[in-house]
């Protein structure tokens, strides 16, 4: 019997930018919330199956609106898992991932800029979506 194969293309409708902070989630979440004016919520930790079938949790707070969606993960897995696979495993230096997408979506610039004047953040910079391997972890 033949075996078919069913290949799909995701859209990749969303902008990454990486965070360098040495600030708890719940804080870095905070401060967002303050300087942006929306509202991230804790969120019950993203589930990941990697290609070697070990699974990882990651700290994921969000915010929607009609228009937009903005989600803040935590890059590395939470402590208890014995998994230690990156969410984005090609930036292991970051600490916190944002991820912006919608019709209306945040404009990147003005995004890193608000995030750059938080006094927890080290650093901001932009994660180009056509390089990354593990983009398709974004999708849910």
């Amino acid at each position: 019997m033949k075996k078919k194969r069913l290949d799909i293309e995701y859209s990749y409708d969303f902008e990454l930018l990486g965070v360098i902070s040495s600030a708890k989630g719940y804080k870095l979440a905070w401060d967002i919330n303050n300087r942006l004016g929306v509202r991230l919520v804790k969120q019950p930790d993203v589930i990941i199956q990697f290609n070697n079938n070990i699974m990882g949790t990651y700290a994921h707070f969000s915010h929607e609106s009609p228009l937009n969606r903005l989600k803040l993960l935590r890059n590395k897995p939470n402590e208890a898992d014995a998994a230690k696979n990156l969410l984005v495993p090609e930036f292991p230096h970051i600490d916190y991932v944002v991820s912006s997408q919608g019709a209306d979506k945040f404009d990147i610039n003005h995004l890193q800029d608000y995030l750059r004047s938080i006094s927890s953040v080290e650093l901001v910079a932009f994660i180009p979506l056509d390089t990354l391997k593990s983009k398709d972890y974004f999708i849910f």
